[in-house]
């Protein structure tokens, strides 16, 4: 019997990664595409496939990571179809029209999820029954997997949406969400960091406000995943939390929250084994999406 080889696409807002892999994971090809448009990416992304599978053999599935939102309900006849994203030309695209033409299945799911799945199986998650991963970039999105796969109600969750308190006198920042405004994204993300002191966290470490305003925020969060999902671990990830100080900063303010309230062996005093940096660090998102192919096998 051939070998089976799978196709796994990290769809980021700014570039997709797209590899042909075998099934244990080894990587025989790979290319970076810009997101672009559809119209740009799309064609690039089925070149890339038809270069790769005629070099190693057919592909016999897809699985893809991906920025949304983003339809991940395999029972919707929208089942990979972009909805709501703001990133120009992406609503109503589809991965499964543009993959149509290899006649492999397809598992489509969220960027982050894909990077929690990846972070369970080979990252900072091993180990973990229940984990949640976090990004804090461009964007706040948060993925839940529970042994091995990722959790969802009729849509893939949305952390980055809760509202956490917000005291004008503090922060006057209004925030940026086109949504909700000042929403976590709206004001922790990297883009809210930009928009309210025109700079990235990691160039404010002269500020003495700064890494505790947005410390405080990300630790609500922190809270709210612990109290509705009691994951094993917390992984934080992406560039906004490569400020320094800032993770640190988060388990200071997640304990102090929290309050003695949560009495678990995972809980060690400071949380700097229950709160951590991602194992894999930009291989998270690739890793998850190999992982999806196998699922669509």
């Amino acid at each position: 019997m051939a070998e089976q080889l799978i196709g796994a696409i990290e769809a980021g807002g700014t570039k997709f990664v797209a590899v042909l892999a075998r099934t244990d994971g080894t990587i025989l090809a790979r290319t970076r595409i810009p997101t672009e448009t559809p119209a740009t990416c799309f064609p690039a992304l089925i070149e890339f496939y038809a270069q790769a599978s005629a070099t190693h053999g057919p592909i016999s599935a897809f699985g893809i990571a991906s920025f949304g939102p983003i339809d991940i309900d395999p029972a919707s006849s929208a089942y990979g179809t972009f909805t709501t994203t703001p990133k120009p030309g992406w609503a109503g695209a589809r991965f499964h029209d543009a993959l149509a033409s290899f006649g492999a299945p397809i598992v489509v799911d969220t960027d982050v999820n894909g990077a929690a799945i990846g972070e369970c199986l080979a990252g900072a998650g091993q180990g973990c029954q229940t984990l949640a991963y976090t990004t804090i970039g461009t964007g706040i999105g948060t993925g839940v997997v529970r042994d091995g796969r990722a959790l969802m109600g009729f849509s893939h969750y949305e952390s980055g949406h809760i509202k956490p308190p917000h005291d004008f006198a503090v922060d006057p920042f209004v925030g940026c969400c086109p949504y909700h405004g000042d929403c976590l994204e709206g004001l922790a993300s990297g883009a809210a960091i930009e928009r309210r002191w025109g700079r990235s966290l990691d160039q404010m470490a002269n500020d003495p406000d700064a890494i505790p305003l947005i410390a405080g925020y990300i630790a609500h969060l922190s809270c709210t995943l612990v109290l509705l999902h009691m994951p094993d671990r917390l992984i934080f990830g992406g560039g906004v939390m490569k400020a320094p100080g800032l993770i640190e900063a988060v388990r200071t303010r997640t304990e102090a929250a929290l309050n003695g309230y949560i009495n678990y062996p995972r809980f060690d005093p400071g949380l700097k084994a229950y709160i951590v940096a991602p194992g894999l660090g930009d291989d998270a998102g690739i890793t998850g999406a190999i992982a999806l192919a196998r699922q669509a096998l």
